[in-house]
């Protein structure tokens, strides 16, 4: 697997990426409590989904963040990551990590241990002590990100609460 930043964004990047996720079992916040509960569904992308991400992703190279992606040998991509360059926070220390997806068919392979790292390591070197995370609430999901030292966020951000409202709102130190 090859890691590169991405300068450019278009659909045909996506042509060879499937995002299929079958989720079966979530996190959901009752009585003020996270408890994991049975709720069956299919997330995938629709034509409409890939033309807004891509508008997003070029958006965030265009005001200065970070998309980078992991390409097999034959350049199709199979995973990528985008993080926010405007500081986030009450003291600017957070920064947002607004995607990061692995194809279906190259999953629990790695790449997203190495995607999280390289947005980790970005993210730092721009001054920011913590990414936040506005995170979907798929039981593998979450265990994803709490394997890697990923908690509660402190300092939960509204916009994401409103925009996303069964997201788990995390942060991880750096």
């Amino acid at each position: 697997m090859r890691y590169q930043k991405i300068e450019k964004v278009s659909r045909d990047l996506f042509r060879d990426f499937k995002r299929r996720q079958d989720v079966n079992i979530c996190w959901r916040k009752e009585a003020g409590e996270w408890v994991l509960r049975s709720d069956p569904f299919v997330d995938d992308w629709s034509e409409e989904d890939y033309q807004f991400l891509v508008r997003c992703l070029q958006n965030t190279i265009n005001s200065g963040g970070l998309v980078c992606g992991a390409f097999t040998e034959e350049g199709k991509l199979k995973g990528f990551v985008s993080v926010e360059k405007e500081p986030m926070g009450s003291r600017n220390h957070y920064r947002d990590l607004t995607s990061i997806h692995v194809s279906q068919d190259m999953r629990r392979n790695g790449i997203g241990r190495v995607l999280f790292q390289i947005a980790a390591d970005w993210a730092r070197e721009q001054g920011a002590e913590k990414l936040y995370i506005s995170s979907h609430s798929a039981a593998e999901t979450q265990a994803f990100y709490r394997g890697l030292g990923c908690v509660d966020a402190v300092e939960v951000q509204e916009k994401h609460v409103l925009a996303e409202p069964y997201d788990c709102q995390l942060e991880y130190l750096l």
